[in-house]
């Protein structure tokens, strides 16, 4: 078996070495280009630009802020102001302050929960109505909801029905 295993491997690679044999012929080709390019620039690539938005007074509360976006095919650019309501507040109070009405200006101040906030933990709560000191203390005890949103007296509040509702429950029945 294995005399034919041999000749059978021979057979191959003769039938094999037929295939590839071919004529060769020599071909001699010369290949030749020219390629001459020029590039024409008559014009700078757009740009969107982005307006400049100056506040030149430093009395207006006010910042200015703009944005640009330029593709290859078009261009998008804006810009806009934005108030400073905490600044605004600020300025306010300064006059009114400087007018001697110094209430006046703390209450406008007050309207600030990390301003009313602060004076409460000092211990000279913001004016009530006209009200000061002990008086106008007494008054945000009773009116707490007429604090600022946030403020620590309002938590103080949410926090002890919030206990109360948990400590006491609403069902009668479970006291007869």
């Amino acid at each position: 078996m294995s005399a034919r295993l041999i000749a059978a491997f021979i057979l191959v690679t003769v039938f094999m070495s037929f295939m590839f044999i071919a004529p060769a012929y020599a071909v001699d080709t010369v290949t030749s280009a020219t390629v001459s390019s020029s590039t024409v620039i008559d014009k700078a690539p757009p740009t969107a630009s982005s307006p400049s938005i100056v506040v030149n007074n430093s009395d207006i509360c006010q910042v200015g802020s703009s944005a640009a976006l330029q593709t290859g095919l078009f261009g998008v650019s804006g810009g806009t102001t934005t108030r400073d309501l905490n600044c605004e507040r600020i300025k306010l109070a300064r006059a009114v302050y400087g007018m001697g009405l110094k209430v006046a200006g703390i209450s406008l101040l007050c309207q600030d929960k990390r301003v009313w906030d602060a004076l409460w933990q000092a211990g000279t709560p913001c004016p009530w109505q006209g009200a000061i000191g002990e008086a106008a203390k007494e008054k945000w005890l009773e009116n707490p909801s007429q604090s600022p949103e946030g403020s620590m007296i309002r938590v103080d509040e949410a926090a002890a029905a919030e206990v109360a509702a948990t400590e006491y429950p609403e069902d009668e029945e479970m006291y007869e």
